[in-house]
């Protein structure tokens, strides 16, 4: 069903009114200040400003007291418009304003608000009535960063200043409270703690996986290759390099060629792949096909490249290079629907493993879009029915679909309440036609099949920082790097311990033995802080009995335990991907 996308105006309304009470206090501080925009944004708002002195931390409590002090005075926010003319000679100057405003159409109106008496700014608004109506707001600069004006590197660097803006000072205190355990969570933190990956300075964005991060990788490719297997699909590897003529066919050079790395083979221009579907279709291309082979389910975990901005990397949430779980399902027309319904359904599946909840969105037709209005129609119209024949809850978000089709988006809802876009369903009418694909109908005549894009993960990259942040570091045993570790009391233990060391191993579980001659206690802590989920010790008490003592991550103490007993207690919890 069709819902409204989450939407708080009064929210942004009152963060957009707090910039411009931002603006008017750092001019009170910094006349000279120049002022360019500052929109409200997801947690608050930011405002980009030209100033010649570095605003520090240190100077954020008094621009924060002269806000406080402009909302405690109960200055109006009036509207006045003026003509363009009237406008340049207000901001003459401003060299940003005046460039915004003689991008107006001649002759057209300039709208400006005041707050007070003395400060005005360009704006469309709303605002609120009275600066006094925030006074209950929570409200916090929580950095000053660098940013071009209008993103763009010819353009001079500004000062970016972001403030963290909520209805109520305990609202604030929250968010500033989930920020600090997110810092806890965060991947590149437990990354290098745990031994998970590394990023070297000889290859940002370019992650490297260590032998912890490999079990993990492994385990989820393991999984991914059994779901698939049972769903229907069938695996292929694409190659990695591709020539220029197929990046044309298929609309990437045009569209997203900036994103590329690009080489000369021979003098021919050749790609290293930022997508596996042009390779996909290469692999339906290469033999003929009847509507009997349909759908044909082709998955392919393919490692792909794109160039990313240095200052949007960031540890394994934004890299250079991943791998995408990537399937394109071909298909006749009057299976849409089901082919949709059996990805959202394996989604679904998917996620639930990790106790993953999720939001959908289905996003429309963009301005850069390539194919007819009718393709479109049908292609967004497929995707409406297959989530309301399903009952899905789904928001709109227009003009966000890929530039070949419409998309359906999974939103992640992690463990803390954060978000993020990991799985896609996009349906395709443009390259089946761009690369002349076709299949044998029941009438004998060609036929034009439908193309599904779909990953689950997303990335594993991705997926695999998620998942570290989502458990803090503390994965299910199925998916922990070291299983279980086998601690001894004393040095007189440690044939037993190695005993049952060899009988876990020969289980098949990742095992690890510390005989080392330290206190019990140091070793306890040191597991602990590796987040292993078993710890078994054993001293004399168990080695005369033939026993163990276990403890568990989760505060789970218990002596006197089989062996056998457990290994068959964790071989359950593997098979049933026990959260």
């Amino acid at each position: 069903m069709k819902i409204e996308k989450s939407y708080d105006k009064e929210l942004e309304m009152a963060r957009h009114s707090l910039a411009h009470i931002l603006a008017k206090a750092i001019c009170q501080m910094y006349p000279q200040t120049l002022l360019t925009i500052g929109p409200a944004i997801e947690d608050g708002f930011y405002y980009d400003i030209d100033l010649d002195h570095a605003l520090s931390p240190n100077e954020y409590k008094e621009i924060e007291k002269r806000m406080t002090a402009i909302i405690n005075k109960g200055e109006k926010f009036t509207r006045k418009v003026v003509s363009k003319e009237d406008a340049l000679k207000l901001f003459a100057g401003n060299e940003y304003k005046t460039e915004i405003i003689n991008e107006l159409p001649a002759g057209e109106e300039v709208s400006l608000y005041y707050t007070g008496d003395d400060f005005y700014d360009l704006c469309r608004g709303p605002h609120v009535e009275s600066t006094n109506k925030l006074q209950a707001y929570g409200f916090k600069i929580h950095s000053v960063n660098g940013a071009y004006w209008r993103g763009s590197e010819k353009n001079k660097m500004l000062q970016r200043v972001y403030v963290y803006a909520f209805k109520t000072k305990k609202d604030l205190a929250d968010y500033l409270n989930l920020l600090e355990e997110a810092k806890k969570r965060d991947n590149r933190k437990l990354g290098k703690e745990l031994g998970l990956f590394m990023i070297s300075p000889e290859g940002p964005g370019f992650p490297f996986y260590l032998p912890n991060g490999m079990v993990i990788r492994n385990e989820l490719i393991d999984f991914w290759h059994k779901i698939h297997r049972d769903a229907g699909y069938k695996e292929v590897m694409t190659p990695i390099m591709l020539s220029r003529h197929l990046w044309e066919t298929s609309g990437h050079w045009d569209h997203y060629k900036e994103n590329m790395y690009t080489t000369k083979i021979d003098d021919t221009d050749f790609a290293i792949k930022p997508m596996n579907c042009p390779g996909g279709i290469l692999v339906y291309k290469n033999s003929p096909h009847s509507y009997r082979d349909l759908p044909l389910r082709i998955g392919e975990l393919g490692l792909v490249h794109r160039h990313e901005k240095s200052g949007e990397l960031g540890g394994m949430m934004r890299v250079r290079c991943f791998t995408q779980d990537d399937a394109h399902i071909f298909m006749t027309p009057s299976q849409i629907k089901d082919e949709i319904k059996g990805v959202v359904a394996l989604i679904d599946k998917v996620y639930s493993v990790f106790n993953l909840g999720y939001e959908i969105e289905l996003s429309t037709r963009p301005e850069n879009s390539m194919g007819s209005d009718e393709d479109w129609e049908i292609a967004t119209k497929g995707l409406q029915e297959a989530l309301d024949e399903l009952g899905r809850d789904y928001v709109i978000n227009e003009g966000d679909g890929a530039f070949y089709g419409p998309k359906i988006d999974f939103h992640l809802k992690d463990a803390i309440g954060r978000t993020w876009q990991c799985g896609t369903i996009q349906l395709d009418f443009q390259l089946p036609q761009r690369f002349e694909l076709e299949y044998t109908g029941e009438d004998g005549e060609k036929h034009r099949p439908i193309m599904i894009h779909r990953v689950i993960y997303g990335a594993i990259d991705r997926f695999f920082g998620i998942l570290i942040e989502h458990f803090a570091g503390a994965f299910p045993l199925w998916l922990a790097p070291v299983q279980v570790k086998v601690l001894t009391l004393t040095e007189r233990n440690n044939d037993y311990a190695k005993k049952i060391y060899d009988e876990l191993f020969a289980a098949g579980l990742r095992v690890e033995l510390d005989d080392r001659n330290e206190k019990i206690g140091y070793k306890i802590r040191e597991a602990l802080s590796m987040k292993i989920p078993y710890q078994i010790i054993v001293g004399d008490e168990e080695e005369k009995n033939g026993t163990i003592s276990i403890r568990g991550r989760k505060n789970e103490n218990a002596t006197g335990i089989s062996l056998a007993d457990f290994v068959e207690r964790l071989k359950k919890e593997i098979e049933t991907k026990k959260i």
